[in-house]
């Protein structure tokens, strides 16, 4: 998952880098507007957030905000050293999903893109009338998963695993951003050797040869990856 970060203090840009990178974002940061504006125009369709400082040597976060909602869906964060009220209703009107003031605790930073990302992947299932891959056929809206028109029986658990790979399909997810995402919706202790024996068991349901996964790959020393185009049988 792929953060933009725009923030002309280097000392901050590079510790958010760090911490973010450590979180398992990949991370593109820019510290003047007018090359920000560039990357939103070419890569924004890569890009999951954008966090924006709201004073910037060349412009403003309020510009680029409105550059990212004009060119596509993606949630901003503001971060800025103002916390009067005008620039938080002024960010939130122009599109912003959240405005944290410096300075912030970095778990606390976290914890905000992390909300806003889940309310997002939450939008872009629920307005999906049917998702496909393969031979699968998933109907979000009623939470049903076909496999060559036949109903697939899957758990709750195993479902939202599946929701969660179709929603990043082509990303690298680490086993603690799934046991995180899992341990949200599902409510309940999903520990690390249990989420292999979802996998397999998943595999197990939606793979053609479980042995050797198609849909749900294993990328070796960084975790798994659902195909980011339809795979050929």
């Amino acid at each position: 998952m792929k953060l933009l970060i725009v923030e002309d203090d280097k000392t901050i840009a590079s510790g958010l880098e760090y911490s973010l990178n450590q979180e398992g974002y990949d991370v593109i940061v820019s510290h003047h507007a007018q090359e920000a504006e560039q990357i939103i125009k070419t890569e924004i369709n890569s890009i999951s957030l954008c966090l924006f400082d709201l004073s910037l040597p060349d412009g403003s976060g309020y510009d680029l905000c409105r550059c990212v909602k004009e060119n596509a869906d993606v949630p901003v964060i503001f971060l800025t050293v103002a916390d009067d009220e005008v620039n938080v209703v002024m960010g939130l009107d122009m599109g912003a999903d959240d405005y944290i003031t410096k300075p912030f605790r970095i778990r606390e930073l976290i914890s905000r893109i992390k909300t806003v990302l889940r309310r997002y992947q939450k939008n872009d299932t629920q307005e999906k009338d049917s998702i496909q891959i393969g031979s699968l056929v998933v109907l979000p809206l009623e939470g049903k998963v076909y496999k060559v028109n036949a109903e697939l029986a899957l758990t709750a658990l195993e479902y939202r695993l599946l929701m969660i790979f179709l929603n990043h399909r082509g990303q690298i997810l680490t086993r603690e951003q799934l046991l995180e995402m899992i341990w949200d919706v599902a409510g309940e202790f999903v520990n690390d050797n249990t989420l292999t024996v979802y996998i397999k068991r998943l595999r197990k349901k939606i793979e053609d040869n479980p042995q050797k996964p198609v849909l749900i790959e294993t990328v070796r020393g960084l975790g798994y990856r659902m195909a980011a185009e339809d795979v050929k049988k």
